[in-house]
């Protein structure tokens, strides 16, 4: 781009707090405008999360569980939230052997990502495993959910019938793909 971007930047000029939860806030902020107008903001803040395409026998391993927000189960790659400093990296691992009863001891970075830039701040670090060996899982008392390895094919299909339909799991599919394409991630 060619033109000098900072002329649109908005300047906060008071944030509210709206709501403090476990996992989320939000809040309400006054923005001024590049023409002196006002705005109103909403922002969802998060601590961050991190996910991993660990493939075990060629297979991408995968949970199933019920998600509330979209009312229906969704297969996903394992993921959770970033505990407070808590490397990316590290809560990958956590939350491979926490949801799918596996680990692994070498994990490459495929991208870092912000999922939805517009209202939030939530940047999600998704990780690549491939060497990955039999570990414990232990889910959190209120997760319930189903582990299986599938297929490319699989995944695909998945995607095609809207069983998988977030992001990061899509990006997973396609990473996957272009990683059998290619060789490399």
């Amino acid at each position: 781009m060619t033109q000098n971007n900072e002329l649109w930047r908005e300047e906060t000029i008071s944030t509210q707090p709206i709501f403090e939860g476990k996992m989320i806030t939000l809040q309400v902020d006054t923005v001024a405008m590049p023409d002196g107008r006002t705005a109103t903001r909403e922002i969802v803040k998060h601590p961050g999360a991190a996910a991993v395409m660990a493939l075990l026998d060629g297979k991408l391993l995968v949970v199933e569980q019920f998600r509330k927000p979209l009312e229906k189960f969704q297969i996903e790659i394992p993921a959770g939230k970033l505990d407070a400093g808590e490397d990316p990296m590290e809560a990958a691992a956590r939350e491979l052997e926490e949801e799918t009863g596996y680990k692994s001891d070498s994990l490459k970075l495929v991208s870092g990502f912000f999922t939805s830039p517009g209202f939030a701040d939530e940047k999600l670090y998704l990780y690549f495993a491939e060497n990955v060996t039999a570990g414990t899982q232990h889910t959190d008392e209120d997760e319930y959910l189903q582990v299986e390895a599938i297929t490319l094919e699989q995944a695909e299909a998945y995607i095609a019938e809207g069983r998988i339909s977030d992001a990061k799991t899509i990006l997973a599919v396609y990473a996957w793909k272009l990683y059998l394409l290619t060789g490399t991630i």
